[in-house]
């Protein structure tokens, strides 16, 4: 059952991603209790549920909310705070967050057993909540390549792409000429790497599905990070070179090196013909420098995966907060994941700048309704094993903790799947929730970084745009340290407000795109994350 459009249920605040009010320091807390001394987090004076902090055993007294659990309270789960009656609704972050399948006692553990979809009505108001951005009176900088187009770079990479998957291994041979030593010459270049996906034939020549290739593949082909692209075909497939040029407006272009291996003479002499071609280009590619250009020229990517139930409470209001500061510098950020805002779209529908946003993002909504119930799916398959397991319990809850990552300000304008971003301030791109996926069609669309946060511990890492990756909880970013670049579980810990952790985000993202390696970037992790959005039969 889909969300209603229109509700004529009380509207409830917007989710205040910087006022929480138990995430305060130390010292600051209600009745001067500090956060390190609390077992549960209260995200909004109207729920009816708190998140555990930490692990609470079963007979365990939450003085702060006068309840004792009634079960094993794993850290990020909820447990009750008041009697909810079967069909009752449960909230959390002021919102709904979904209905108890079972009546719920104080100190009850809420999650799949006794909580499920909710269709309360949202009142999305387009544009009521919209106010003028608050432009910073100081302008921020960073250190960025200037392309001969005008448009800044972060990063200097030779781009290896492919019309289809039968040309992924040619690709792969030519970049890995390029591996160990070989660039040693040429310092400014970050590399030379493949980017291969499985698609490209087995499917129609013209329609949506192709067109959704082929405005990926020209995304990547024109982003600012890559100096240079060999475009690789094998010759009979669906996904025909020229055709794919001419759709992207390459034809012609000095940048794109097509290569076409049934022409050319087959693998080994195309990986040849590659390698020469790309030897030409390093000199001049390594020729760049880096200059001093304004915060407005970022377009950031905003992402989460692998969720829990502290993501919505850490490091995605700490990114939405990041968001802010960006947005006032007049930068760009690209929210995305539509099936992952599915019930908190009024949180963004209300700021719409204007009545076009707002009813694209909605139009946005129906569809994915439709196509989910079109292949024998629900929109609350989402939340994954892993976020379920982490505290998450329907798709509202971490819908509510995904839209965080926006921020506050007005949404500007909705973008098509790997659609070029023009507009300043907060875009929401459609795509899947699927992490690389999404990635994969925000840096199409033009994003020259990431931040991605992460609850479970996400290994992912990006290229050509570098990605930061943002641990919600301190016990993950101890384990996985050598993946996770900010730990904002400090948040929870009670050693860092929602504010201070934005000004390190964006401070960091900074640092990053002025040249900085992240850690996917140390570890060589970003290649295989290239996964453009397949739709249609496969034939």
């Amino acid at each position: 059952m889909g969300i209603p459009r229109t509700g004529s249920s009380q509207h409830t605040p917007a989710l205040q991603t910087l006022a929480v009010v138990p995430l305060a320091l130390p010292g600051q807390g209600m009745e001067g209790a500090g956060v390190s001394e609390r077992l549960t987090i209260r995200l909004n004076g109207a729920d009816n549920v708190v998140v555990a902090r930490v692990a609470i055993p079963q007979g365990t007294t939450v003085e702060e909310e006068g309840v004792t659990a009634a079960a094993n309270i794993p850290p990020g789960h909820k447990i009750a705070t008041a009697a909810i009656a079967q069909g009752g609704l449960v909230r959390k972050y002021g919102q709904v967050i979904g209905q108890a399948t079972a009546a719920i006692a104080p100190g009850e553990h809420v999650h799949l057993h006794n909580l499920g979809m909710s269709a309360e009505g949202r009142d999305h108001a387009i544009g009521s909540e919209a106010r003028p951005t608050q432009m910073a009176p100081r302008r921020a900088a960073w250190m960025g390549i200037r392309r001969p187009d005008g448009r800044i770079a972060t990063r200097n990479y030779i781009g290896v792409l492919t019309t289809v998957n039968c040309s992924a291994s040619v690709a792969r041979m030519i970049a890995d000429r390029f591996r160990g030593d070989a660039l040693r010459r040429f310092p400014n270049v970050d590399g030379v790497v493949a980017l291969t996906h499985g698609s490209g034939c087995g499917m129609a020549s013209e329609g949506q599905p192709m067109d959704l290739l082929r405005r990926t593949i020209g995304g990547y082909a024109r982003h600012p990070n890559f100096f240079a692209v060999v475009i690789v075909a094998l010759g009979c497939e669906a996904n025909q070179l020229t055709k794919l040029l001419e759709a992207e407006g390459l034809t012609g272009d000095k940048r794109v090196f097509p290569l076409t291996i049934q022409e050319t003479g087959g693998t080994a002499a195309t990986v040849k013909e590659a390698e020469k071609r790309i030897r030409t280009l390093l000199q001049a590619a390594d020729a760049v420098d880096r200059e001093p250009v304004p915060a407005s020229e970022l377009v950031l990517a905003l992402q989460c995966g692998g969720s829990d139930g502290y993501s919505g409470i850490t490091a995605n209001p700490a990114l939405g907060a990041a968001a802010d500061i960006l947005i006032s510098q007049g930068g760009t950020v690209i929210l995305s994941e539509t099936p992952e805002i599915y019930g908190a779209e009024h949180l963004l529908t209300r700021r719409a700048a204007s009545e076009e946003a707002g009813s694209r993002l909605l139009e946005k909504i129906s569809w994915w309704e439709e196509y989910t119930a079109r292949n024998g799916g629900a929109m609350n398959n989402n939340p994954s094993p892993g976020n379920k397991e982490g505290g998450l319990t329907t798709i509202l809850e971490k819908s509510l903790g995904a839209v965080a990552k926006g921020g506050t300000t007005n949404l500007a304008a909705v973008a098509d799947y790997a659609a070029p971003v023009t507009a300043k301030g907060l875009v929401f791109m459609d795509t899947p929730g699927n992490d690389p996926v999404s990635i994969t069609g925000q840096v199409a669309g033009g994003a020259n970084i990431v931040c991605f946060t992460t609850g479970r511990g996400s290994a992912y890492g990006c290229v050509p745009a570098p990605s930061l990756k943002l641990s919600t909880n301190t016990p993950l970013y101890q384990r996985m340290e050598g993946d996770m670049d900010i730990n904002c579980g400090v948040i929870a810990d009670g050693t860092a407000s929602v504010e201070e952790m934005g000004e390190v985000i964006f401070n960091r993202i900074l640092e990053v795109a002025s040249g900085q390696k992240t850690k996917s970037e140390e570890l060589g992790v970003g290649s295989e994350e290239f996964v453009p959005w397949q739709q249609g039969a496969v034939m």
